[in-house]
């Protein structure tokens, strides 16, 4: 085969990319295209700072492409119409692609694959989608799956970039728009690296710490590979081979536990894959308890959104989350526990503001975790688990450092009063400059009472 197209999606790499390797191994030229679709940068559940950190991570991968003699093709439009241009101007005889599980990507797939010649090639999954069953029957339930998923064989170190990715003269492209990146996440390949050889090898070892260190809001313990997993910067095999190695090279049991458990998150993270793959309908609907009756009030909704809540733990995950597009994972559970039972609006709701801002928001795992806080997904958390956000406010963050970070309102409050301000005697609340309900909203709701009235109305869905 003279001329191959490598249609770049979700595996924004050179490392470890089974589409590129076969397009490389089956054809002497690879034209390298990322297509920008507009339905999925206008849709409701686009966002900006996601666009512009995959956008720096293309520019990246120009690089990249360029050092190896090679370069990347930019077009606009739709991808069925696209692709045919290309193919037709270029000879090409065949395209590679990753295959992606959203509803969206999958039907956009399957027209394209009926009128081109389309070899899918690997997942972002570790394990792909099909490949974990039971009895032919995809697993609902993540411990189960968990066991099936370790049972198969290890995933494989998969191949180093290519030192020569030959292109065909005179290529047009369009240039990628410029948009400003978020500073926590900078974007590419490279970068993906870097944080997976400091977090798994680096000063500290941190994935030996990360059992704990994970829950921790006011400490570095987490990977923070999550947006650079989602566009494939990263590939999911290489950071579960990680993984899998820093299992057999721990020193002590806490070690090896800590390995496990980072390992334990890749497998959620197929798990969601999977789930979204057999049942896309868990985007639009609940999996469980589809009568629940959500009060669905806009002002409690707005008071969340903006971190207005009156609970500080709650409020500064929030605004952390409107500017730098990233939130804490433990974080996450609790917002969200806040909004579905506290609130008792819709995890819908919830779901669509995160990947409005979200630099790693993810269809799979956003809605899975989303469907599993507010009781409703596949492997649903008990609906009597609801997160108490002041005691998860002094376990996590105890001195109260990230509240201090995102509320500067409250920077001034004693330590004792830090998660539960509205408790603060006037004259200490005039001392630390922040009157509650004037420089700080009250809570909009008691949480004890909140508390009860969810169990109730979950009580009558189930």
């Amino acid at each position: 085969m003279q001329t191959a197209i490598w249609w770049i999606r979700r595996d924004v790499r050179l490392v470890d990319n089974q589409a590129l390797a076969a397009a490389l191994e089956q054809a002497s030229q690879v034209i390298p295209v990322f297509i920008i679709d507009p339905r999925l940068m206008t849709s409701p559940y686009a966002s900006e700072k996601r666009i512009a950190f995959l956008f720096g991570g293309l520019r990246a991968l120009d690089e990249s492409l360029r050092e190896r003699g090679g370069r990347l093709v930019v077009r606009r439009g739709d991808p069925m119409e696209e692709l045919s241009r290309l193919q037709a101007a270029n000879g090409a005889e065949a395209i590679f692609a990753e295959p992606d599980h959203s509803p969206y990507a999958r039907r956009r797939d399957a027209r394209i694959a009926r009128r081109l010649n389309v070899t899918w090639v690997g997942s972002p999954a570790i394990h792909p989608p099909g490949s974990v069953l039971h009895n032919g029957a995809p697993y609902t339930v993540f411990t189960p799956f968990s066991r099936a998923w370790k049972a198969l064989p290890a995933p494989g170190p998969g191949s180093p970039a290519p030192s020569h990715i030959p292109a065909p003269s005179g290529l047009e492209s369009l240039e990628l728009p410029d948009m400003p990146i978020p500073p926590l996440f900078p974007p590419g390949e490279a970068e993906a690296q870097r944080r997976l050889d400091d977090f798994v090898e680096g000063e500290g070892t941190r994935i030996y710490g990360y059992a704990t260190g994970r829950n921790r809001l006011d400490q570095d313990g987490t990977s923070t590979l999550s947006p650079y997993l989602r566009f494939g910067m990263l590939s999911a095999r290489q950071a579960a081979t990680a993984a899998l190695r820093a299992i057999q090279s721990a020193p002590d049991a806490d070690s090896r536990q800590s390995a496990e458990a980072w390992l334990n998150e890749l497998i959620w993270r197929d798990f969601y894959l999977h789930i979204l793959e057999h049942f896309p309908q868990v985007r639009k609907e609940n999996f469980r308890l589809p009568h629940l009756a959500w009060r669905n009030d806009p002002q409690d909704f707005a008071a969340w959104c903006t971190g207005r809540t009156g609970y500080p733990l709650v409020d500064a995950a929030m605004r952390q989350l409107e500017q730098t597009g990233w939130m804490h994972n433990r974080a996450r559970m609790v917002v969200a526990s806040f909004l579905t039972k506290d609130l008792l609006v819709d995890w819908r709701w919830g779901e669509r503001w995160f990947m409005q801002r979200l630099v790693d928001g993810d269809p799979a795992s956003n809605n899975g975790g989303w469907q599993w806080t507010a009781g409703t997904g596949t492997d649903a958390a008990p609906y009597f688990r609801i997160f108490n956000p002041v005691s998860q406010g002094i376990k996590h963050d105890p001195q109260g450092a990230t509240i201090r970070l995102w509320l500067p309102e409250l920077e001034g409050a004693p330590e004792e009063y830090i998660h539960s301000p509205w408790r603060m005697p006037s004259e200490i609340q005039q001392a630390a400059g922040c009157r509650i309900g004037q420089d700080y909203p009250a809570p909009i709701v008691e949480h004890a009472q909140a508390r009860q009235r969810a169990l109730e109305v979950y009580g009558k869905a189930r």
